[in-house]
């Protein structure tokens, strides 16, 4: 899992406010459970403490402190159930005082006397060798009569014990408890992001040419509605606004087209006036070049806008995509020899792929084209087309002046070009690696660019194959 995810830092500050809390909440119990248990020995204590006090102890003038102590000893055999109980007169005189216990949990001789002074009852607690002894104290008679102080207690080593238990069950449930919240936190919180997921992965999946698709709508009536419903009106509006673009773009271009075939004609008729003087032929030669550089970029608006209007997506039909690359370049192969250059195909029979084959010829031109044109004289162009894991692989590669590598991500970029003087000089208006991607995308291939500057450039596009029965079907 991603470290830096919202579902991560969900689910770790889950898991770790889970534990604060159980740790507490174990702390506590403990803590109370301890201070309950340890009241309820003394209180008991003090219950047997009083009982010996007010029973015995007040049939004393009628009897001996003997007798009292063998009555404690029948009535409580302190050894057998392991209390502590003594009988201390006022002097310091110990009446009676008790033997060790079955269970050797505490040295009776070891415990010190009672503060004689004090009166009515108090508690205290004495640290022996094994845990400690838990003591109440009663103190009785005075005013004429003998006064005493008597001792009950009992060892802590059983109420130590059942609490090393409970601690060993928390040391063990609570990792417990912590990894099913934790691992029902998780699936809660993946749940609760799945719709998030969903939107995301739709989201990547419009593009503008298909902007009428919309984000699914979680109805939770949370913020999470609300978010996809903004974003689909989001999407509605810039759906209308690039379409409004494309049309302001598809008109503008019909519409330059007349004007400037009238400009032209005019131009050219001026140009054959004899009358003419040099330096007006030459300015009237340098206007005919911009005013064809402006019909090309007018076309290739024009050929943009078509499609994107989904034009490319009306003529599809099967066609060997190896004869039309290799015709193709037998066609430029002119342009090719004016510079010197030698245009080289491989094709391999049978490519067949699914297409608009006029559009898919003007892919070959315009890539040639442009392998032609920056690609020094004596260079070479090598036009590619070949099979791969059920794909047609269309390959153009040259050894020209190649593309900077912080170029190569804008390259298919509508009106871009690595050097704008050097491209205007060569007649490109930066559109025909525009249209390449655009009829690409339309026909669902990949592009792919890779240079090298001063050692070539290669494009490669990837379409999936159609088997020939569908081509011979509609041949």
């Amino acid at each position: 899992m991603n470290s830096r995810s919202l579902s991560f830092r969900l689910v770790t500050w889950y898991a770790g406010l889970l534990t604060v809390v159980f740790v507490l909440l174990g702390a506590l119990t403990f803590y109370f459970l301890r201070h309950y248990l340890e009241a309820n020995l003394l209180d008991i204590q003090a219950r047997r403490a009083r009982q010996i006090a007010y029973t015995l102890l007040a049939g004393i003038p009628g009897s001996s402190e003997a007798v009292v102590a063998k009555q404690v000893e029948v009535l409580y055999s302190p050894e057998v159930n392991d209390r502590f109980i003594r009988i201390t007169r006022a002097d310091g005189e110990v009446v009676y005082g008790s033997g060790f216990p079955r269970d050797n949990s505490f040295d009776p001789t070891r415990v010190p006397l009672p503060p004689l002074a004090r009166n009515g009852e108090f508690y205290r607690k004495e640290s022996l060798s094994r845990g400690e002894l838990l003591l109440a104290a009663v103190t009785y008679g005075g005013a004429g009569s003998p006064r005493y102080v008597v001792e009950v207690g009992v060892s802590n080593l059983r109420t130590e014990g059942t609490l090393r238990q409970m601690l060993i069950m928390m040391a063990i449930g609570l990792p417990i408890a912590v990894c099913f919240a934790v691992t029902g936190g998780f699936v809660l919180v993946r749940r609760a992001l799945k719709p998030v997921e969903q939107i995301a992965h739709k989201a990547e999946d419009i593009t503008q040419h298909n902007l009428s698709q919309r984000l699914p709508v979680v109805q939770t009536g949370d913020e999470l509605e609300r978010l996809s419903i903004s974003l689909n009106h989001m999407i509605s509006r810039l759906e209308d606004s690039i379409q409004s673009s494309k049309q302001f773009v598809a008109d503008a271009s019909h519409e330059l087209r007349t004007p400037l075939t009238v400009l032209r004609g005019e131009l050219e008729g001026l140009a054959q006036d004899q009358q003419l003087r040099p330096p007006t032929r030459e300015t009237l030669g340098s206007m005919l070049e911009e005013v064809d550089r402006l019909a090309e970029i007018v076309e290739g608006l024009l050929a943009l806008s078509r499609l994107d209007a989904g034009e490319a997506n009306s003529e599809w039909v099967p066609f060997d995509l190896a004869e039309l690359a290799a015709s193709t370049a037998d066609q430029m192969s002119l342009l090719a020899e004016d510079k010197n250059i030698t245009v080289i195909c491989e094709t391999s029979p049978g490519v067949n792929v699914e297409g608009d084959r006029a559009r898919m010829k003007q892919v070959v031109v315009n890539l040639l084209d442009n392998a032609i044109k920056y690609t020094p004289s004596g260079g070479r162009v090598c036009l590619k087309i070949s099979r791969d894991d059920g794909e047609a692989i269309l390959e153009i590669a040259d050894d020209g002046i190649g593309i900077p590598h912080e170029a190569l991500p804008h390259v298919f970029k509508r009106f871009y070009r690595v050097d704008g003087s050097r491209s205007r000089e060569q007649g490109g208006a930066g559109l025909g690696l525009s249209i390449v991607k655009s009829i690409c995308a339309a026909h669902g291939a990949q592009v792919e660019v890779a240079s090298i500057p001063g050692k070539g450039s290669r494009f490669r596009i990837r379409q999936s194959l159609v088997n020939k029965a569908s081509v011979h079907a509609l041949s």
